[in-house]
């Protein structure tokens, strides 16, 4: 009988109630404030549309989701809030979001809350693998960073130093934007000649990144004029590496602004693909990877991707890039023509 009752209560659980009981074990694990509202976004989303009651089964009430049980989250509700969901997002919104209900209901399964996960038994697009977005040609990275080392006088509040290092960990390191913020002066470790970076990635899960003599040179000297803006004690090791002006760490928004103003500076603004931004230099660093002949396995520790296959997408693009370029060369077009000729 007890089980009996512990089982009627559980299924009176609210879906509210569980949302942010799964959005607290998420938090554990330390992931950005953007991947964490996120999260929330996309089960609120999909929670309101369950209320609507022109999704609603036909001998359902709709209820108010601030109490809608648990029970109520039946596989041919998600199914129709899903679809209303899919019709104005694209694929890979649609996925994102199948994504964290499907670990949303695995959290619940796994604390005995819901008996099954029913997202098997919900469509999921197919989104294509991404495609790498570096720096369009072969000598912006190094044009960018020789533009922003010289400063600009047009700057109202110039830190050469602070916005180099920015690109330089992105370009050299492959960090990502929440990577960027999360680290601390203490992330950088080693002896002279062998740093490296600790980073905490995608998921919480930890990697190394070497540093070369040339970027610690180019850290260690932000860190000297961070020391000389602010004093010694604002750059102690669990101290944000990357500060504003007000030796405030720096934010989403405040990085996403320094990285484009530094572009502008550059006047590289039509060498950076649309919607890449800082993720442009993550993927100019992967790219050149490949270029040099790095294998996937390596790129795939080096960048912190999950799985191989999205490190061997930079290969593979990197070995169309150069058979268009080898079908560009003038002196094929000319094979080509003697081709002919010696057939006729």
């Amino acid at each position: 009988m007890q089980h009996i009752a512990d089982e009627t209560l559980r299924r009176d659980e609210k879906l509210i109630v569980l949302i942010e009981d799964f959005l607290g074990a998420r938090a554990i694990r330390k992931p950005s404030a953007h991947t964490l509202a996120a999260y929330r976004r996309d089960l609120v989303a999909i929670a309101r549309l369950l209320t609507d009651g022109d999704l609603a089964p036909d001998d359902a009430t709709p209820l108010p989701l601030a109490t809608l049980p648990i029970s109520a989250v039946t596989t041919r509700r998600l199914r129709a809030a899903f679809g209303h969901f899919a019709a104005p997002r694209a694929a890979a919104s649609v996925y994102r979001a199948w994504s964290t209900w499907n670990s949303f209901f695995a959290f619940l399964v796994a604390d005995g809350r819901v008996p099954g996960n029913p997202m098997s038994a919900v469509d999921k697009p197919r989104v294509p693998a991404p495609t790498p977005k570096p720096l369009r040609g072969e000598e912006t990275p190094e044009r960018l960073l020789e533009a922003v080392a010289e400063g600009d006088g047009r700057q109202r509040h110039p830190w050469p130093e602070r916005d180099l290092v920015v690109l330089a960990l992105a370009l050299c390191a492959g960090l990502r934007l929440a990577e960027l913020l999360e680290l601390r002066v203490g992330s950088i470790v080693g002896r002279a000649g062998e740093r490296r970076v600790e980073v905490i990635g995608k998921g919480g899960r930890p990697r190394s990144v070497p540093i070369e003599p040339e970027l610690d040179a180019i850290v260690q000297r932000y860190l000297e004029s961070r020391r000389h803006r602010f004093g010694v004690r604002s750059a102690g090791g669990e101290s944000p590496l990357l500060v504003d002006r007000f030796a405030a760490p720096l934010r989403r928004g405040g990085l996403q602004y320094l990285v484009e103003s530094c572009y502008r500076r550059a006047g590289i603004m039509d060498r950076v693909p649309a919607g890449a931004q800082l993720h442009a230099l993550r993927h100019t660093f992967a790219t050149r990877l490949a270029e040099d002949g790095a294998s996937a396995s390596e790129i795939m520790r080096l960048l912190g991707h999950a799985t191989l296959t999205t490190s061997q997408n930079y290969i593979d693009v990197t070995a169309g890039q150069q058979r268009a370029a080898i079908k560009a060369n003038r002196t094929n077009r000319s094979l080509a023509r003697l081709a002919v000729r010696d057939s006729e």
